[in-house]
């Protein structure tokens, strides 16, 4: 093959590949929550695809997925050895700017990677081992069979679909709370988070209850803070002072009952824990100690019993 062949076949396959990279970004997103490392993951990808024969790929979509997804695991891997720990990880009072760094230049890009996957769903994920992650992940999201994400993992199918059993049960998590009760939770927290996003100190108070109690880490909280905060209209000036970072805020399953995580870029800084009664708050602590963050079992709150997903 002359030189001029071996260019128009590279540029050929190079744009059968860029139909493909939105998809094997998606996938790589959710398998590392991160996306610079899901653009690095996405870009080895092509490496590999260049050095071979594209004539002999019959199902090209199904060769990338399937080494996007050996890079992804390659690199879970390689964090775990790192022991690299997620959690609590600290965020300037500017989150986005920390995230424009980690998203390589694309805050934007990575803010709707993350809406699109959910905050609660992308700090969970991050709790998986690696074979469980990549088994859900390509099963439970992207409906590849349990025979063909085998492979990948060095297990066999029953295996792997016991890893990603296992994972699912993770992302659930368990509730001894009633469906219904749940429900009325989790309208009362979306509404003290739609107040706090909004800084609206009315729908704060409304939402409160007058006794209301605030507990807080030392981590979350200013110098000279005080721990413990209480009082309706105290609790609602700080609320208010914070709403920037309730934009990063979503409602979770936190010990068994719904909760708040607050994950700029999908990473774990804070997790809060709500006592509700009747329609309104009364009282709630923030988790920000990285120790105390492990302990809590985080889950995605499902929706709703007589609802859709919201």
């Amino acid at each position: 093959m002359d030189e001029r062949a071996r260019r128009r076949g590279q540029d050929e396959l190079a744009e059968r590949f860029e139909a493909h990279r939105a998809q094997l970004r998606a996938v790589a997103y959710r398998m590392l929550g991160s996306l610079a490392e899901a653009d690095d993951a996405v870009q080895e990808t092509w490496l590999r695809l260049s050095r071979v024969d594209g004539a002999e790929v019959g199902n090209l979509a199904a060769w990338l997925r399937t080494v996007v997804s050996r890079v992804c695991l390659d690199m879970l891997r390689s964090r775990t050895s790192r022991r690299e720990d997620p959690v609590g990880q600290r965020v300037p009072d500017r989150p986005w700017a920390a995230g424009a760094e980690r998203a390589g230049g694309d805050p934007e890009g990575e803010a709707v990677l993350v809406d699109s996957v959910g905050r609660a769903m992308l700090v969970v994920l991050d709790t998986l081992g690696p074979a469980e992650r990549v088994a859900f992940v390509l099963h439970d999201m992207f409906a590849m069979p349990f025979d063909r994400i085998a492979p990948l993992v060095g297990r066999s199918p029953v295996t792997t679909k016991k890893l990603a059993s296992r994972a699912r049960q993770r992302v659930r998590g368990t509730t001894e709370i009633p469906g219904a009760e749940l429900d009325r939770h989790r309208v009362v927290v979306d509404a003290f988070l739609a107040a706090s996003r909004g800084g609206d100190l009315d729908a704060l108070l409304a939402v409160l209850a007058p006794d209301v109690v605030r507990r807080a880490d030392p981590q979350a909280l200013p110098g000279g803070a005080a721990t413990e905060v209480r009082g309706a209209r105290a609790v609602a000036r700080e609320t208010v002072h914070f709403k920037r970072r309730s934009r990063f805020a979503e409602t979770a399953l936190v010990n068994g009952a719904v909760g708040v995580v607050v994950a700029p870029y999908g990473r774990l800084l804070y997790a809060l824990t709500c006592t509700v009664e009747g329609d309104r708050i009364t009282a709630f602590e923030v988790f920000a100690d990285p120790g105390r963050l492990r302990g809590l079992d985080l889950a995605v709150l499902g929706p709703p019993a007589d609802g859709p997903a919201r």
